[in-house]
């Protein structure tokens, strides 16, 4: 009888055993499924920044189609808000490699560390799928406007190359600006005197900062003034756009390594060469460096300055 209880007791534990193995092989195959589909929701989310944002820029400078900066600005403010709201309920809508490094490092909690790569990757490949259909759809209004820039011995893999890139990658200081102030003699080596290399990354460490303080403040679920959370994809959007028109004369204002290299990546295969990567002044760094560098420090702001105060607004609201 004694056995037959202590057989009984083993093979209830066994199952019970056997019952948590098949609920954490179950829950590693959900979480499996559910990166993929988080991977394939940043590669649209990304490709869709690029699409409108990057889009802008070729119907500004190749078309002719904007007149100001301010319209270039929101175009990108509705196009990243419309990506979020495609994308933000399956994975959190980062659409940008800082961003989520500054979650990883600041937030793991809410972004596991171990997702950072793969999220890197389907960001970067969205980048250059963006990047790879402008060009299939601006090519020929880019050829004509080269063709005005310099009749006779452009070339794209040149310094006045950058007059043309521009509507993929970024670079400092915005080529418009510098073809209205540019003087004869004069070079891209030799603006460091207006913007170095340096204060360009400075400048999108700045800018990365901000953008990543204002989605922590929007997305906190203790603040109190965005009743209406379905509004903070725009918000956040228009945090972009006023970046933008504060800093696009300066480095065309990046803050996404996505949104720069991937249309870079697609311009050096189209010809742009050496202009696109390394850029002049190799300059291409400024772009990933600055960012990835900027996001963390804006979410280390956040959540050492702002967060604490809410957690004890939201301690004194609850003990009256």
């Amino acid at each position: 009888m004694e056995s037959q209880k202590n057989l009984s007791f083993v093979m209830r534990s066994l199952r019970k055993v056997q019952s948590v193995g098949v609920y954490f092989r179950d829950r590693e195959n959900l979480d499996s499924k559910l990166l993929l589909y988080e991977c394939i929701a940043e590669f649209y989310g990304t490709m869709m920044i690029v699409l409108f944002g990057v889009g802008s820029v070729n119907t500004a400078v190749a078309v002719g189609a904007h007149t100001d900066l301010w319209h270039i600005a929101m175009i990108w403010g509705f196009g990243v808000g419309l990506a979020i709201y495609c994308t933000a309920s399956v994975s959190g809508a980062h659409l940008n490699p800082a961003v989520s490094f500054a979650f990883a490092l600041v937030k793991p909690s809410k972004f596991k560390r171990h997702k950072l790569g793969w999220f890197w990757a389907a960001q970067m490949a969205g980048g250059i799928a963006g990047g790879a259909i402008n060009l299939l759809i601006f090519h020929p209004y880019i050829e004509r406007f080269e063709k005005n820039l310099k009749p006779e011995g452009f070339s794209r893999d040149s310094s006045g190359g950058v007059h043309s890139a521009m509507v993929f990658g970024e670079y400092f200081p915005d080529p418009g600006w510098v073809r209205a102030n540019i003087k004869d003699g004069e070079d891209w080596e030799s603006l460091d005197g207006v913007i170095s290399p340096f204060k360009a990354c400075c400048i999108e460490a700045w800018g990365t900062a901000i953008l990543m303080f204002v989605i922590l403040a929007l997305t906190d679920d203790k603040q109190k003034i965005v009743k209406n959370k379905e509004m903070i994809p725009f918000l956040i959007g228009f945090t972009v756009a006023v970046l933008i028109a504060l800093y696009a004369p300066l480095t065309q204002a990046g803050w996404n390594p996505a949104r720069d290299f991937g249309p870079r990546v697609a311009a050096a295969m189209a010809g742009w060469g050496t202009e696109a990567i390394p850029g002049p002044r190799n300059g291409f760094w400024v772009y990933i460096i600055g960012p990835m560098v900027g996001a963390p420090l804006g979410a280390l702001a956040y959540t050492t300055t702002i967060e604490p105060g809410l957690k004890l607004v939201d301690e004194r609201s609850r003990a009256k």
